[in-house]
Order: structure tokens, then sequence, then C-alpha cells
């Protein structure tokens, strides 16, 4: 049986927890075949106090006209970590080259986080993301990133009602579907997905501690569960109990993300 493959879009960081480093694992173990562009290579991820990066735009013109002679197709694409406006054209060129029939597109806009844009972006990257979200089938913004591509000051502590306003604000932008990760109410935290006019929730157990590359593994387990099985309700579960199962499985003073290998390895062994 032919397992589904999923192109993923994203920066690879040779030492710590997140982007290529947890998508691979995951979209493995998750059983599909995962393929990578990666946008560029990074000594470790920028939690720590110095990094180096080689930006990979000059190759990726490359890697695409191999594929193209050889005739790659994927079943979806999922798009992380970019870290430049200039490879969104480059990924609508994927979606254009390289789609099977019926492949979606998946969007995480992974570039803020707590009301703050993460250090290396911009208003032009939020600017050039809202024009690349129109080409999606699905995106997974958290409430930073989903304040500053609808135009919407940002709310600590935030209501459901405040984060209903922003999702059907941004939705006039994208048609999308929107799935709102990280959302906290009532001491649970979860997703808010909106489809068709509608409004969904998926709930789990908040935990007290926060660790770097739970949105990576979210989004990529996200990303195989629904390619598998299409059903997005399931797909925001599976992603969540990784999370959190993840989070439990590390110790406080661990500084490179969680320990979501010795998750997936319980997976398997099950």
């Amino acid at each position: 049986m032919l397992s589904k493959r999923i192109l993923t879009m994203q920066d690879l960081s040779c030492v710590g927890q997140c982007s290529l480093t947890v998508a691979l694992p995951v979209l493995s173990a998750l059983g599909v075949e995962a393929c990578v562009l990666p946008t560029a290579i990074l000594s470790n991820h920028t939690m720590f106090k110095k990094w180096s990066c080689l930006d990979m735009t000059p190759e990726i013109k490359n890697i695409m006209d191999v594929w193209e002679e050889n005739d790659f197709k994927f079943d979806a694409f999922y798009l992380g970590y970019l870290g430049s406006a200039s490879l969104m054209d480059i990924a609508k060129q994927c979606f254009k080259k390289f789609s099977a029939d019926g492949a979606e597109v998946i969007i995480d806009p992974a570039f803020g986080d707590n009301g703050k844009l993460y250090p290396a972006f911009d208003e032009n990257y939020v600017h050039c993301m809202k024009d690349l979200i129109k080409c999606a089938d699905i995106i997974l913004p958290n409430l930073t990133e989903a304040c500053f591509l609808s135009g919407t000051d940002y709310e600590h502590d935030a209501s459901i009602e405040f984060t209903q306003k922003v999702i059907k604000k941004l939705a006039t932008l994208t048609n999308a579907v929107i799935v709102l990760t990280g959302v906290e109410c009532n001491g649970e935290i979860g997703e808010i997905i909106y489809r068709d006019g509608k409004f969904s929730y998926v709930w789990d157990e908040k935990l007290p501690k926060r660790y770097h590359g739970t949105g990576d593994i979210f989004a990529s387990a996200f990303t195989a569960e629904y390619v598998k099985s299409k059903d997005m309700q399931k797909a925001c579960f599976v992603a969540g109990r990784l999370v959190g199962d993840s989070i439990r499985a590390t110790s406080p003073d661990h500084g490179y993300g969680v320990n979501f290998e010795y998750v997936l390895n319980n997976i398997k062994r099950n």
C-alpha cells in the first residue's frame, strides 16, 4: 500500500528539535512519505545564544529543475518556517508544477507568538504571507499570527469571542479552512476550526510548561493525520495529544525542544 507523499518546505536546524528536524520523523512515524525542500540550514535553532545560517534559495531552483525532469508529484504540501518573503513565490511555483490530483496546501505561517513577530521577520513578511495563504486549503496560525494577518491588535488573555472575531476577519482574506492553534480557555488548550462559516472545537488538558518547537510537532502531526483520514478534528486531536505527551516526557531543564522521539517510539511499539 503506497503512503501519501508530502512535500514539506521549511528550514533545517542541525541541532534543536524544530522545523525539519521535527517534521521528518513525525510525518514518517505517522505513516506518510516525507519529502523536503530545505529553505535554509542553521547550525542550531535560534533559541540558543549564537547560530549560523546558510540560505538555500540559490540551490532551490536547481532542485526544482531536476524534480521537473523526473516528473515528481506530491499529494500535499506542508509549509512551515520559511524565513524569507522571496521563498513564497517559490512555494507558489511548487504548487503549480508538482501537485498530484487533489493535492492540498497546508500552511503554518510560523512568524510570531505572544503578540510579537519572531526576530527574523517584519511587516513585509506578514504582507507576503497574507498573499500566500490565498493559495492554501488549510492554515494553522496561532492567535498572534491571525492578528497580524487580519490587522487586529493582539490581546493577551483573549476571550473566545475576541478570538472568533479575529478568525472571521482572517476568513475574508482566504478561502482556506482556518485551524487556530494554541487557544486557551478554562484551563484547557486546543484548536478552533472555522470551516464553511461554522466553528468547531478540539480541547485537551493545558500543561504548565512551554517548550520551543511544539508548534512544529503539532503542524507535522496534523498534516500527516489529515492527509490520511481527511478528518480535521481527528487530526487536531492526534496532533494535540502528541504535543501533550511529548511535553510530559520532557525534563524542565531540556533546552532543545521536547522529547517527542520517546513518544514516537511508543507509538511504533503499539
